[in-house]
């Protein structure tokens, strides 16, 4: 596999407060890449940088060779731990609106052949999360996974490369859950994603990923903690499993090759 984004030497500070400090990363493009690590390490800082919400405030990010600018580009899809979807809007038109701001986003809508051909996108997408029955439903008459199952089929129906995922599941019951996994699995193997998850569940991270990342702080100053940022601490490359063990709770085997 090809690199598809390269971290460094990067550094995030807000202040005087560092939140990430020298970090050098290479990220395969087709990975599944779980991160973990405490409270306060840098793991939303650090999908904020691939989503190009922010940059660094020193070194640089690579994406295919090439800078990568601080915004947001259709290339990059999020889905976030809150139902990111618009309560007014049925199924259908959470959907669609997504390629509405991208192909016009003066008047925010499509007509003619353009929101025909947008309209069965759209279609299709949802029948591939498993809501094909649900077109004309509001958010308010799903469950937490119809609806988070909704956010994903926003996410993806602009066909990015790179899937962010920002503790997705984290709001849902056990059983909902598992529904889940099997569905960004799939998901991740038809369409050839390259997903980038932060979880504090850490069977999750190994269970789904073929890469953990562990952020923390390599060193603390208790008179100065703010003085001190996250970097990568563990990077675990993981054995592809086959889907019938996504959900066995058996013991997951690790190559042990750390980077700390």
């Amino acid at each position: 596999m090809s690199t598809l984004l390269s971290f460094r030497d990067v550094w995030v500070e807000y202040g005087d407060r560092i939140i990430i400090e020298k970090l050098n990363l290479e990220i395969e493009e087709g990975s599944f890449v779980s991160v973990v690590g405490p409270s306060g390490a840098g793991k939303s800082s650090f999908l904020r940088l691939i989503l190009g919400q922010e940059g660094p405030s020193q070194g640089t990010i690579l994406m295919d060779g090439a800078p990568l600018k601080p915004e947001c580009g259709p290339d990059r899809g999020v889905v976030f731990q809150r139902y990111s979807v618009f309560p007014h809007l049925t199924a259908l038109r959470n959907t669609i609106l997504g390629m509405e701001c991208e192909k016009a986003p003066v008047m925010g809508r499509l007509f003619g052949s353009a929101r025909r051909a947008a309209e069965e996108e759209a279609r299709e997408m949802l029948t591939a999360v498993g809501l094909g029955h649900s077109l004309d439903l509001y958010p308010a008459q799903m469950s937490g996974g119809m609806q988070q199952r909704l956010a994903i089929a926003q996410a993806l129906v602009k066909r990015p490369r790179i899937l962010l995922l920002d503790e997705p599941f984290g709001a849902l019951d056990p059983g909902i859950r598992a529904d889940m996994h099997k569905l960004i699995r799939s998901l991740w193997r038809e369409r050839a994603l390259t997903i980038v998850m932060v979880t504090h569940d850490i069977r999750e991270a190994f269970m789904l990923g073929t890469r953990v990342l562990a952020l923390d702080k390599r060193r603390h100053d208790p008179h100065a903690p703010h003085r001190f940022g996250a970097t990568v601490v563990y990077d675990l490359p993981m054995r592809e499993r086959p889907e019938e063990e996504i959900d066995e709770a058996g013991i997951i085997t690790i190559d042990v090759n750390s980077n700390n």
